[in-house]
Formats: C-alpha cells, structure tokens, sequence
C-alpha cells in the first residue's frame, strides 16, 4: 500500500472543503482567542472576537483525510494524474480571490 498516491486528492478535496467552509460558513469549531475557550459550530462573539478560520481549517481537514482514506484501495489499482493535486488549489485560489474582492477594491 502507497500512502502517498492519495496526496493529491488530499490537496484537491482539501482546498475545495477549506474554501466551502469559509464560503458557507460550516466550521468545525470556533476560538474566542479573549476567553481562551473553543466552541463546537460557529459561535458568535463573546466578550471579544471571535477566530473561525481554526474552525474552517478543522473542516478542510476532516474532509479531506476522509475523502484520502476512502480513495485509498482505488488510487491503488488505477493512480491518479498528478496535476490534479496543483491545478484544483489553484483553481480555489481563483475563487479566494473572487470572494475576497471587496477587501482588496475598498
């Protein structure tokens, strides 16, 4: 078994999972960085800000070690090509660009 076949669907469900959860908001957790404490969902803010980019990060991650364990048995009978571990990031990072257009035009 070849672990490092699923590195590219890692790193392609990875940024597609990171960038929908911060589309939608569906984070894992939240961190009130003030009260030092975590909370599960999107929380809102308590006594100070709030940081869900943790949460949103946790979402990417969970997602994509999933989508990596359950490809496994196939990548190993038939491998994936290469670009898709580059060209799917990148293609997020297109839409990052697109959803954060306000903040740089301001």
């Amino acid at each position: 078994m070849n672990i490092t076949r699923v590195f590219g669907i890692f790193a392609a469900v990875f940024a597609i999972a990171y960038t929908a959860a911060f589309e939608f908001h569906w984070e894992l957790f939240s961190y009130h960085p003030k009260l030092g404490t975590f909370g599960w969902g999107r929380q809102p803010s308590i006594n100070g800000p709030v940081m869900h980019w943790y949460g949103s990060m946790g979402t990417g991650l969970v997602v994509a070690f999933a989508a990596s364990a359950i490809a496994l048995p196939f990548v190993q009978k038939k491998p994936l090509p290469h670009w898709i571990g580059w060209a799917v990031p990148l293609v997020c990072i297109l839409a990052w660009i697109w959803f954060l257009r306000g903040f740089f035009t301001r």
